[in-house]
């Protein structure tokens, strides 16, 4: 990479404006395709299954092949997200390149995790899908650790000294290795995270899904920090990333199941194949948030080392949050509205069932009541797709429960139509009151899972890395916030 300067500094500034312009690019992907492909399936649900009862993927509905067309979309910007994982903080040669060996011994550790996907463990029954996927994932993780442990030991010194906001501190390689350890194991932890299966337990669910998650990143943040300060951190990242090929592939492995379901079903295709696409695709749903578990956890830990980056850039020496027990206190606090509502909400939602019956005989016999009900629920809805866009500490949390949420949706769907259980068989068949309800649930999910939620957590790195881009400039020319404080 060529840079104008002779020291670290250009360098920095010249991978950092790399880093914005790859998360720019990456915001764009993921929200216009998000957007154009989600508006698709959205009107396929609406009008062809609802109104017309119109199979899903049947070739009569028109807004199929956009579907199709713009799906792989949603998925081909999280190596952007991988990429942008780089920052300027001034550090010693070896732990500089100690990253570097990471992502590459990362690499080679993803082929071997290929080997037991295709050659050591055959999957027979549609059962054994998502735990083979999840498998590969676990497996990459522990040999990841002890390629790192190998490197660690190899190509960092016992004890060498990092530059922690203009003070020096002193790091041994086994707390180095500690902190990449932790980061890849909280990546494993917040990836298997699942969700459940009907539209108001669904979201307590995908709210309650925070809680583990938060305290995998809290707890990375802390021993991070504790060990090698912002440095720390940021390997950490790099180790909750040094998977993401082997999470990439799983998560691309949605999409592909969902096109091939659809091609199936255009094509005229026998019934059997079909079911086999539905089972690949029900798989793929779930193991599609191993790879958005990798793009939360790494830009939650990277855009707190870009905030220690901008800090220390920006010569700024009164800013005391740069302390990881603050930071700990926002995330664990900002996540405790959401187990609460979790709780509620499955009250309400067991509430629920038993007014059913009078609900619908109310909306039968007063007309004009679901018009009211609909114009009081327009401006909380509103307000809440707003509010996260104000906030790093809280976009963290509606990024995982949106993905969760929606993904509970899809596969609440797909339960009823493949009659997983004698439940589901109860249920009815496709066209049934409940498998319309499922049908509305999984148009509201799609665009939470695939557009919003994973859209967010580019939107926070992006905002991280542009302020580290004119840190020099708002520290030379100063501004209303230096101003100010």
């Amino acid at each position: 990479m060529l840079y104008y300067d002779d020291g670290w500094s250009g360098l920095f500034e010249a991978i950092t404006g790399y880093g914005l312009g790859g998360s720019s690019m990456a915001l764009f992907g993921r929200v216009g395709g998000g957007i154009y492909t989600k508006a698709a399936d959205v009107g396929a649900n609406l009008v062809g299954k609802v109104e017309r009862n119109i199979p899903e993927d049947d070739p009569r509905n028109p807004a199929l092949e956009w579907d199709l067309i713009f799906l792989d979309a949603e998925s081909s910007c999280a190596a952007l997200v991988a990429s942008t994982s780089s920052f300027g903080i001034n550090h010693e040669l070896t732990p500089m390149l100690y990253p570097l060996i990471i992502s590459s011994v990362g690499i080679v550790g993803c082929l071997i995790t290929t080997l037991f996907a295709t050659d050591f463990f055959e999957i027979k029954t549609v059962k054994e899908i998502e735990p083979a996927l999840k498998r590969q994932l676990i497996i990459s993780t522990i040999l990841m650790t002890i390629a790192i442990g190998i490197v660690s030991w190899i190509a960092l010194p016992f004890s060498f000294t990092i530059f922690n906001f203009g003070d020096q501190k002193a790091v041994k390689n086994w707390q180095l290795f500690l902190c990449v350890a932790v980061g890849l194991w909280a990546g494993l932890i917040i990836g298997l995270i699942g969700a459940a299966t009907n539209v108001i337990f669904g979201l307590a669910l995908g709210y309650k899904s925070c809680i583990i998650p938060i305290f995998a990143i809290a707890v990375s943040i802390f021993v991070s920090f504790s060990f090698a300060a912002m440095y720390g951190i940021a390997v950490a990242a790099l180790g909750m990333l040094s998977t993401v090929a082997t999470g990439l592939a799983i998560d691309a492995y949605g999409p592909i199941g969902d096109n091939a379901g659809g091609i199936a079903q255009m094509a005229g295709m026998s019934h059997r194949i079909r079911e086999r696409t539905d089972a690949l695709d029900a798989a793929g749903n779930t193991t599609a948030a191993i790879g958005k578990g990798f793009a939360i956890g790494s830009a939650a830990l990277v855009s707190l080392a870009l905030f220690g980056a901008f800090v220390s850039c920006a010569s700024i020496s009164t800013v005391y949050v740069r302390t990881p027990k603050v930071f700990i206190g926002l995330f664990v606090g900002a996540m405790l509205p959401y187990w609460f509502s979790s709780m509620t909400m499955k009250s309400v939602g067991g509430a629920a069932l038993k007014m059913v019956e009078e609900v619908h005989r109310q909306f039968n016999s007063i007309p004009g009541l679901w018009k009211a009900l609909l114009s009081l629920t327009m401006l909380p809805r509103r307000n809440s797709l707003w509010c996260p866009f104000r906030s790093f500490v809280s976009g963290v949390q509606i990024t995982i429960s949106a993905s969760n949420t929606g993904g509970a949706w899809d596969n609440a769907k797909k339960y009823i139509e493949a009659g997983a259980s004698s439940y589901a068989k109860s249920l009815g068949p496709k066209g049934s009151d409940p498998h319309k309800a499922a049908v509305i649930g999984d148009t509201i999910g799609d665009p939470l899972k695939d557009t919003s939620g994973p859209s967010l957590n580019i939107l926070i790195k992006l905002m991280a890395v542009e302020s580290l881009v004119f840190a020099s400039f708002f520290a030379t020319h100063g501004g209303l916030l230096f101003k100010t404080f």
